[in-house]
């Protein structure tokens, strides 16, 4: 099938369209951008840089995506955005490529909703199957696991690392690490509970009941770096309870733990 380009629309030479892709009226695409196939850009779309942009995708009016990094250290080098399939990005969501000083790239998985105005930082890697609601903001170097849910006008510190399942709060703002399918509200927010919501979706009963067990008492432990290991040797059976283990002990800035009553 072949693409649907309106005539308003500037693709700069190089720029590789696949076919099925419609492109809206005042876009503009840059020379090295590459569109897969089944894409639909309405009006006004911007893409630029070593973008790429996976099948079926969708990006509404406004999006910028691919222009140079927010960080006064990039110098010209060559970067990348990399945006996996069946995304949707809302109104005026930008995103930007990675930058030397990260690894190169900003890597953007697979079925994720953006909402309007979202902005994803440099270096950011993002999983699938995650909603960020609007004005959702991550700074550079930030990684989301899969099924991640941050609420609207939440910003997240550079740096931060949010595990698979996790749920941010709208109005929050984050700057430390969230394990799996935890609930994190405040500013700063401190983890609140359990996502029993996307748990039941992916584990038995008796599996969610072992790892809300393991939580109370990883965070009830003097040092949960030293209970996180501890689990790790003693070879635990479920591959969950082991994957926050080590996002635990690979936490670079802390676990965001509600100290006392407020």
């Amino acid at each position: 099938m072949a693409s649907n380009i309106a005539r308003t629309a500037i693709i700069h030479k190089g720029a590789q369209i696949a076919d099925g892709v419609e492109i809206g009226d005042f876009c503009v695409i840059g020379e090295s951008v590459k569109i897969d196939s089944g894409c639909k850009l309405y009006n006004g779309v911007t893409i630029l840089g070593n973008t790429t942009v996976g099948a079926r995708t969708t990006i509404f009016p406004y999006a910028v995506l691919g222009t140079i990094p927010q960080d006064l250290k990039y110098a010209g080098e060559e970067v990348e955005l990399i945006i996996g399939a069946d995304n949707l990005i809302r109104e005026h969501c930008m995103f930007n490529p990675g930058t030397q000083g990260g690894i190169g790239k900003t890597i953007i998985g697979d079925h994720n909703l953006f909402m309007a105005y979202v902005h994803i930082a440099h270096d950011c890697v993002i999983g699938n199957h995650c909603i960020l609601a609007n004005n959702a903001t991550l700074g550079g170097h930030i990684v989301l696991g899969d099924y991640v849910n941050i609420g609207g006008m939440t910003p997240v510190h550079q740096f931060v690392k949010i595990g698979d399942g996790a749920m941010i709060a709208g109005a929050s703002a984050l700057s430390q690490d969230v394990p799996p399918f935890c609930m994190a509200e405040g500013n700063r927010a401190v983890i609140r509970g359990l996502n029993k919501y996307r748990m039941r979706k992916l584990f038995t009963s008796e599996e969610i009941d072992i790892i809300s067990s393991f939580y109370k008492e990883l965070f009830a432990a003097t040092s949960m770096r030293d209970y996180a290991q501890s689990v790790l040797d003693s070879s635990v059976k479920l591959e969950s309870i082991a994957n926050i283990c080590r996002f635990v002990l690979e936490s670079s800035r802390g676990i965001p733990i509600r100290k006392g009553k407020e």
